[in-house]
């Protein structure tokens, strides 16, 4: 496979940031073109705050040009043997591997994150998700059942065109996540990148391009989600919806497509409480506390942003935590040492300051962060905030009840179990939750009584491809990953021979 030109190079030299600028454009029916309005929007590099170039401002009609594409390829695509699909999946995995260093560059001058975030993360998930759903579609399997007077077995059908809608805090990562079952699973594909971290999902195209993708069986559109989404949803010949993202946009996504039966997966917001018990092993806990705390900035859905530590041990962890977090360096992207770096955009670098003043209006108590970051040129017009740990505030106030997705977190005590649980529990969110002890009685309690999608006990971000992912209560519905996924974009048929 050729590497993929588009691709571009970002380096720093001599103090000054050379970044060549990337006009973007959609991908669709296997060309690049631009917005059919010829409209653009800016695409800003968080790192130094200025833009990195442009992407199209596309609106109905180039969903409805996608969408054409797209079920027009459907029945070549959906009809071709399981071995030819399993190849050029697999052959996608590969050009996106061929390309990790470039992708790891794009991806981390797009976001902020850190370049060894998107080295050693974002970018070989990206290329495990196709390389899982293409050997996944080998074995996925239908059911049959028999009795003396009849055989039934099930079918498990592609829908046709669906669309999926992927966030900015993982682009490529959970980009592919729901393209690749998708595409396994025989359907033709409608998608929508976040409009504020545009870049790898646009080079994806071209990897695609090389790998034999045929045309049209994935269609990338950029964009604004009231624009380019809204239209996604709303058409009536897109199946279904594939969409992680905010919780208000979520139920604006069910609000439309409640009425039009359309299958929906919406993965949601998360407020995630870690319980950290004294019989736990508190080297481990502690430094997978502090990533589980601030990994991409607090930009992940998993990140554990209620701290809830057993009494006894409260006053250690405090301090350990602090000492650690106060060690963790914020840096540019490219900066080898940095932990963390830059947050996604100035509209979110607001938010999160605003979250922050929010909890001292609240009462709450700033044991370390709290503040703005400045970096030497050319960042210095950068959005970097310090990582923030808050003492004092109750269950019941908003900084504790509403997420933040920022270096924020708070900490609190707790006597016993069953007030743990009702901490974990006090929230509208349910993605996940974390679990810190050796007590297996314990262990097994929290599991099973935690309002949560996911339950980590001992470890944090473990994932294996083949289990289900979400949550529960305004962290979404549905389910993705493994079987979960591969049924989702399927339509289920009950057959049934008399004998």
């Amino acid at each position: 496979m050729r590497p993929v030109s588009r691709l571009i190079l970002f380096r720093t030299f001599a103090g000054a940031n050379l970044v060549s600028m990337q006009i973007i454009q959609n991908y669709i029916n296997g060309k690049f073109v631009p917005a059919q309005s010829g409209a653009t929007l800016e695409n800003i590099n968080p790192s130094i705050g200025s833009p990195l170039g442009t992407l199209p401002d596309s609106d109905n009609a180039d969903v409805e040009a996608a969408y054409q594409a797209a079920k027009a390829a459907f029945p070549a695509w959906s009809a071709i043997s399981l071995e030819e699909r399993h190849d050029i999946l697999r052959a996608i995995s590969d050009g996106i591997m061929q390309n990790l260093d470039k992708l790891a560059e794009a991806e981390s001058m797009d976001s902020g994150k850190t370049l060894t975030t998107s080295r050693t993360i974002d970018i070989p998930r990206s290329a495990l998700n196709f390389k899982f759903f293409a050997t996944a579609l080998m074995h996925f399997a239908s059911e049959s059942h028999h009795t003396p007077e009849s055989i039934s077995y099930t079918l498990r059908q592609p829908l046709g065109v669906v669309g999926c809608i992927s966030p900015w805090n993982l682009p490529l990562y959970l980009f592919t996540w729901k393209i690749a079952p998708a595409l396994a699973a025989g359907n033709c594909v409608v998608g929508k990148p976040s409009e504020v971290t545009p870049l790898t999902a646009y080079l994806l195209g071209e990897i695609c391009q090389a790998a034999g993708l045929p045309a049209g069986v994935l269609n990338i559109v950029h964009g604004l989600g009231p624009k380019v989404g809204e239209a996604i949803v709303k058409h009536p010949g897109i199946k279904a919806i594939s969409f992680t993202g905010s919780t208000r946009a979520g139920a604006e996504i069910a609000h439309i497509a409640g009425p039009m039966f359309k299958k929906t997966s919406l993965e949601l917001g998360g407020k995630n409480p870690n319980l950290i018990f004294a019989d736990c092993d508190y080297d481990k806990m502690l430094d997978t506390t502090v990533r589980s705390s601030f990994n991409n900035q607090g930009q992940i859905c998993l990140c554990g942003s209620r701290i809830y530590v057993e009494k006894r041990l409260y006053s250690r962890f405090k301090k350990d935590f602090v000492d650690r977090v106060n060690q963790m360096k914020v840096s540019h992207p490219l900066d080898p040492e940095a932990r963390l770096g830059a947050v996604v955009s100035k509209m979110h670098f607001d938010k999160v300051m605003g979250c922050i003043e929010l909890a001292r209006q609240e009462g709450g108590q700033i044991l370390t962060g709290g503040h703005a970051l400045s970096m030497p040129s050319p960042y210095d017009k950068g959005w970097y905030i310090a990582p923030t740990i808050i003492e004092g505030l109750t269950e019941e106030c908003r900084t504790n009840q509403e997420e933040i997705f920022g270096p924020v977190v708070t900490i609190q005590s707790f006597d016993t179990d069953e007030e743990a649980l009702a901490l974990a529990n006090c929230t509208n969110y349910g993605l996940s939750a974390t679990v810190w002890t050796n007590n297996l009685e314990r262990a097994n309690y929290f599991s099973r009584n935690l309002q949560a999608g996911i339950v980590w006990v001992n470890t944090w971000m473990l994932r294996d491809l083949r289990t289900p992912f979400g949550g529960v209560k305004h962290s979404g519905v549905g389910r993705e990953g493994g079987w979960e996924a591969m049924r989702f974009f399927t339509e289920t048929k009950n057959v049934t021979f008399g004998l």
